[in-house]
Formats: C-alpha cells, structure tokens, sequence
C-alpha cells in the first residue's frame, strides 16, 4: 500500500500491538482477577490502563488525531473499548477486515454506570441536581449542638466525617446521635466516615513563656489610639474565643459589684498605671476597654472605688522557635520542652522511626510546609538540619506542628495501635473508614484482615493519598482495596503538596483522577474547599475556581468553620450550575515512570 491507505494501515498495525500487549499486561497481572466481583471489570480495565500508561502513545495520538479520529485521550473508564472503536474506524477507513479481539471487559456505557453504582454504594445518592456529593468535617461542637448538625444536613451534605485523632467515644457517638435525627429530619439518608489518625509525626513540645496576658489597643502610623481594646473580667475557668482578651480575676462577688462606668486602676508589670473602664456587664462578667497597652500576671491588683480583687491564674503563653533560612535545627527523640532561646534550636519527634529511616540529603518539612530543610547529618538519635524555606523575617515553629519526609521511606505502618483501638467503635457505627497515610497494598491488607475479624468486611474503605509512597505505589494500592465491596480515594491535598511539591500537585491530582477512573472507584477531593468562606463568611476568588473544578470528583469534603453550612450552601449552587457545563480534557498520555519505577521521586 502506498499514500494514504498505507499509513492507515500502519495506524491500524500500531493498534493491533497496543491492544495486544494491552491483553498481554493483564493476563501476565493475576491481581485484577482476585477483586471482589462486583469490582473485577474495573480491576481488569485498571490493568490495561496501567499497561497503557507505561507506553508512550503520543505520537500514535498525533497520528490518530491526525485523520480525526479519537486520540484515547478519555480512555480512562474503557480502555480496550476506547482502542477498539478508534481500530474499527481506521479499518473502516482503509477497508481492512474486522478483527476477531476477545470482549471488552466493559464499554462505554458500563464503565460510567459502574462508577457511579460504585460512588453511590460508598457515598450514598446525590441530594438535589448535582452529580458531586459534599462531605463535612465535624468540630468537637457537634457532640452537643444537634442544631449545628441539622443546618450541616439541611444545607445539603449527603455525608459527614469524624476524625478520631480528636475527642472520643462518648462524644463520637453524640455526634452520629445528631447526624441520624438530623437525617429523619429531612428525609434523607447522610453517611458517616470515620477517619483513622494513623502514625502522628509531629513536633514535640516547646517551653511556655510567662503566664500573662497582653492587652494591646489598635494604633494609627503615628501611635494613636484608634480604638481601645476590649477585655472580658470573668471568673476563673471560662473558656476564651479566639483573638479575646479574657482576664480571670479571684473574687466573683467583685466582679458582681461592678457597674457601667466604673473605672478599675491597675498598675502592670512594668509599673505603669493603667485603667480599665467598664462598657457593661452580663452573666457575671464584665466587659472594660482599656486605652493603653498593658501586661497583666496572676496576683496583679485590681481597684475600683476602693474595692479590690486579684488577677487569677492565667495559662502560660505558647512560645515558638523563630527560624530563618541559613539557621540550624536539632531535630531528636527528646521530648523534654525545647528552649526558644537556645542556640542551635532544638526540639523533639514524636516518632523515633524516623531517626532510623532518615538520610543525608532528604528534605523535610514542617507546619505545612512552611518551613523547609535540608538533613545535614542523620544519626540514630539526632538529625541536623539546614533551614532552606522560611519567610524572610523568619518562620515560627510551635508545639505538635506536622513533620513531612518526601525523600523518606519510613518504615511505619499505616494502622497504628490506637486505630486498632478505636476500630471496633467504627465498625459498630460507621459507614466507611478513612485510612490516613497508606502507602502499600499491605496497609491496606492490614485493614482489611482487622475488619473482617471485627465483622466489618463490608464497611467502605476510603484510602487517603496523602504521601509520595501513595500516589506513586497508587495502583497496586489499588488493586488491593477492590477485594473490599466498597472502595473509595481520599486526595488529601494538604500533605501531598508538601510532599509532591507545590509546583507538582495539579498534576498528581490530575493523575490520581484518572486511575480512579480506570478502576471505576469514586475520588474525594479534600483539603481547604471554600476554606475561607467556612472560616470567615467570605469565599476568596481563586478558591471559587477550586469549587467548581472539585465537580470532577464523585464527592468534595469542606472543612469545619463557623459558617459551614453556609460553605454547604455555596458549593451546592456551585457544583449544581457546573453539572451542565464541565467535561474532562483530553490528555496527552505520557509514560509514568513513577508507576513503574516507585522510586523516582516527584520534583
């Protein structure tokens, strides 16, 4: 053949080989056969997808897109359908005899059915006309504010998620108390997630400073008062809001004594005198402003009219390392209280494993990834580390601030013995658990064994990627979880950005979506949705575009915040308006190395 139908028929060629080796890399992979059966087509598209993606096809792409045709840009759900169809229409074109190919272990239609029967099975039905269902993180405050719970609800969450890092059984099981009177509330079905803390590489503890209390009014450039702070007087163990200045004073009846008007003279702990002037007074407490800046200890005497009391016992003040890049850090075991002031900064690990893993060169992370270094020497009991990532007048590092080693294989199990612990409650009363921090199939197979010991085989198991180890081991991970019946994938955005990177997380992202996709098991997609909004009332623009680009997902987790229910709201509209309009793009499909090679790392 020569001209055009030659290069059809060398087209058609190049596909013959790409499915047959595709066949070829599934029969060779006995995994996909062990699923359960309601995931084994997904498992055996799961392996040719893989196959597919350990070749680079984009010139065969180039070529097909070429004539018009489908570059298997969207194969993700179908692999062998998408390569057959794209195959017959370039037979078609150049008039060459149909292929006898073994069936398809699922076609177009199938491969979106199962997905959704699988997100549906996990997560529950969708509430209203969207396609994204919308998880919340419950705060402690939902163990006693059924209310809170119904608005969650009422707002529109199909599902709600408890972290069993915090609080306990008692109020665990509040919490779902409310979730199941808020779901005869309205009608509807509301899922329970539990997650599971897994190992907790953390810093340790920092030595407080002083107990007392620093009350500072606004000033203009020029040192003005613009407006005199506010301070609570109250009685001795009343809880504080964030940003208050509460000051606990020894005598209630004083207290009870006070009046509008009243002016309470004091004299700080620099010896100047102060006053505090009473604005009202309500159940017991009694709010002053004061016009200058002023510290006050335990014992500092306060009068009104004569009529004196005390300051009571105040909290110590957190106290945090400052560090600057180019600084030095002692990262140990220890966790005896470290000393802001000493030079080098030390301070403690919670887990001592790390100091057995961790080499020469590995970066490391801190907060968040707000502070980074690089290892400078690694002994058994003792890591030193030079700060590389800080803000330029330096970064604060405080007490249990989490520690990320995206170079480290660490050699930790995913279920720690306090998971174990807290698994049976779980059991007993969730719907699925999240398990934090997998990084192998054996994690996962840890899980399971557990649950089927407990009785709990088929509770939905939800794998949270939040690691380098994770995403690159993802489809072996994967292949794995489909033994369970009902099977899902947490993004976990927050840790994996440190981990992968900043520059690198769209892309892992992007990645994770699509073997997700191939396997036919829902994704979550977590981490700081319409964060500001749950916090402050307000969304902020760019995390607007982050809501509705969260719609590609099967399900989208907000955070707990004051105004959740209000973020519930928003991201129903959102996610509702996106339903009609968003698609996913074409993709150029490159090799993944990192598939085949676990060990290269993400830079």
């Amino acid at each position: 053949m020569t001209g055009a139908h030659g290069d059809l028929a060398a087209l058609a060629a190049a596909l013959d080989e790409l499915r047959d080796g595709l066949v070829a890399a599934a029969d060779a992979d006995e995994r996909w056969a062990q699923a359960h059966p309601a995931h084994r087509p997904g498992a055996e598209n799961l392996a040719h997808y893989v196959a597919l993606r350990r070749r680079d096809i984009r010139d065969l792409q180039s070529d097909l897109a070429a004539w018009g045709l489908s570059s298997l840009g969207r194969a993700e759900a179908h692999v062998l359908a998408s390569v057959d169809a794209v195959r017959r229409a370039v037979g078609s074109l150049a008039d060459l005899p149909e292929i006898d190919a073994r069936p398809c272990p699922v076609d177009f239609v199938t491969g979106e059915r199962l997905l959704e029967r699988h997100a549906t099975a996990l997560l529950g039905p969708v509430h209203g006309g969207r396609r994204t269902r919308i998880m919340v993180t419950l705060p402690s405050e939902a163990a006693t504010d059924a209310e809170l719970v119904d608005r969650i609800v009422g707002a529109g969450a199909e599902l709600v998620r408890i972290n069993s890092a915090h609080d306990g059984p008692d109020a665990w099981a509040a919490m779902i108390d409310h979730v199941r009177r808020a779901e005869r509330a309205h009608g509807r079905h509301v899922a329970v997630t539990m997650d599971l803390a897994g190992p907790k590489l953390r810093t340790g503890p920092v030595a407080p400073g002083p107990a007392v209390v620093h009350a500072k009014p606004e000033r203009d450039a020029l040192g003005r008062t613009v407006a005199p702070v506010q301070v609570r007087l109250t009685r001795p163990g009343s809880a504080a809001a964030a940003g208050e200045v509460v000051v606990p004073v020894t005598d209630e009846l004083w207290l009870a004594r006070r009046r509008p008007g009243d002016r309470i003279a004091f004299r700080d702990t620099r010896g100047s005198k102060r006053m505090l002037v009473v604005t009202g007074t309500a159940a017991g407490d009694v709010r002053t402003e004061l016009t200058d800046t002023a510290y006050l200890v335990p014992g500092t005497r306060l009068t009104a009219h004569g009529d004196a009391t005390a300051v009571a016992a105040l909290p110590p003040r957190e106290r945090r390392l400052t560090l600057h890049v180019g600084d030095e850090l002692i990262l140990d075991p220890d966790l005896t209280p470290a000393d802001p002031d000493a030079h080098p900064p030390r301070i403690g690990c919670t887990l001592p494993r790390v100091f057995e893993d961790t080499r020469i060169g590995h970066r490391i992370f801190f907060d968040d990834g707000r502070i980074g270094g690089i290892v400078e020497e690694a002994a058994p009991g003792r890591l030193r580390i030079r700060i590389t990532d800080a803000d330029l007048r330096g970064s604060r590092l405080g007490t249990a601030k989490g520690i990320n080693l995206p170079d480290t294989e660490l050699r930790l199990p995913a279920l720690t013995d306090e998971d174990l612990d807290r698994l049976p409650f779980v059991v007993a009363h969730a719907d699925a658990v999240s398990l934090s921090f997998v990084r192998s199939a054996a994690d996962v197979a840890r899980l399971q064994d557990r649950l089927a010991e407990l009785g709990g085989a088929r509770l939905g198991v939800i794998l949270k990627v939040e690691t380098v180890a994770g995403f690159e081991n993802l489809p072996s991970i994967l292949f794995a979880a489909l033994h369970s019946p009902r099977v899902g994938v947490m993004i976990a955005r927050g840790d994996l950005a440190v981990e992968a990177g900043y520059g690198r997380l769209a892309e892992v992202q992007e990645e994770i979506l699509w073997v997700c996709e191939a396997a036919h098991v829902p994704v979550i997609w977590a981490t700081q949705v319409l964060d500001t909004l749950a916090r402050t009332g307000r969304p902020s623009r760019a995390e607007i575009t982050d809501a509705a680009a969260s719609g590609r997902a099967e399900c989208v987790m907000l955070n707990k915040g004051p105004y959740v229910d209000h973020a519930v709201r928003f991201l129903d509209d959102v996610l509702g308006r996106m339903a009609d309009h968003q698609r996913k793009k074409d993709s150029l499909l490159r090799r993944l190395r990192a598939w085949e090679e676990p060990g290269v790392p993400l830079r």
